[in-house]
């Protein structure tokens, strides 16, 4: 028997990117409503691709509990008001076109997808769980074992343990530090100077952990160029490089489903067409509408 393909999807990403990537398209009301179509328009073309469990992360706000860990973490600052307005517009719109939707207010969007590829991946009825962005840090959670990966969905690109190795050099229990020594500017991560994509990959790959990686160069048993400055400026910021991979580490226990079946989709709500009209989008909804009435 076939398990089922559990689709988790990074809402947020999606908006943002559909924000800087299409046409402009303000209501007469005067909202902008671009990105939220285009997102709202990606869902069900992953539905008529044939996917049945979904699930869409979102952040209600971009400020998380990392704020109050790291002064330096990512805010909402510079976003765009009319994408940041877009946040409860895309979220209601993908309510009403039938997807469940785990809105993040302490926790992020990537803390979701990650909770949920877990608790999804467990349950003996799924045999595949696609986590689809190309955030690097969900990366974290491929498992082959569990049948958990990776999906690029613009690029078409699915990553499982060894693509990922092959991306970053490390093993995906790993990319918490290899982000907490290279730095993630997305997310306000500085991470540790001098210590870059490659050097970091080369050591992780042999010693795994921060913890594992001795504090004098001298004793390390892989080749990395600059070892020694590289050896002393772990030293004097590891309590540092330990707090940016708290920051990097996702939160698996995000408030998300209690079951897999909370995700299968079933067809949208009756509102949908007046959500659809208030986005000058009637097409979408006939197009719920049609596929909902193909699974019957």
């Amino acid at each position: 028997m076939v398990g089922i393909d559990v689709h988790l999807v990074d809402g947020t990403y999606e908006l943002f990117r559909y924000h800087f990537a299409v046409p402009s398209h303000v209501t007469a009301e005067g909202v902008e409503v671009a990105a939220t179509r285009g997102v709202l328009g990606s869902m069900l073309r992953l539905l008529a691709d044939g996917a049945t469990h979904v699930g869409v992360a979102t952040d209600r706000v971009v400020e998380s509990f990392r704020n109050d860990l790291f002064d330096g973490y990512k805010t909402g600052e510079g976003t765009p008001p009319e994408l940041f307005a877009q946040f409860p517009l895309l979220e209601a719109a993908l309510e009403a076109a039938g997807f469940t939707v785990f809105g993040m207010v302490e926790h992020e969007a990537d803390d979701a997808m990650g909770a949920a590829a877990v608790r999804a991946a467990v349950d003996p009825r799924v045999g595949r769980v696609l986590v689809c962005t190309p955030d690097k840090d969900l990366a974290q959670v491929v498992d082959d074992a569990a049948g958990i990966v990776q999906v690029d969905r613009r690029r078409e690109i699915t990553y499982d343990r060894a693509g990922v190795v092959e991306k970053f050099g490390v093993q995906p229990t790993s990319i918490p530090d290899w982000l907490a020594l290279v730095g993630d500017t997305a997310d306000g991560i500085p991470g540790l100077a001098g210590w870059g994509a490659k050097s970091s990959a080369t050591v992780l790959a042999r010693y795994g952990h921060l913890e594992a990686i001795p504090d004098d160069a001298r004793e390390w048993d892989v080749a990395v160029r600059g070892a020694t400055k590289l050896a002393v400026t772990l030293a004097a910021g590891r309590e540092e490089a330990l707090l940016y991979r708290r920051l990097a580490t996702l939160d698996l226990d995000a408030p998300v489903m209690e079951d897999v079946e909370d995700l299968r989709w079933s067809g949208p709500a009756r509102h949908l067409e007046d959500v659809c009209s208030h986005l000058d989008a009637p097409r979408l909804a006939e197009r719920a509408r049609r596929l909902a009435v193909d699974r019957r």
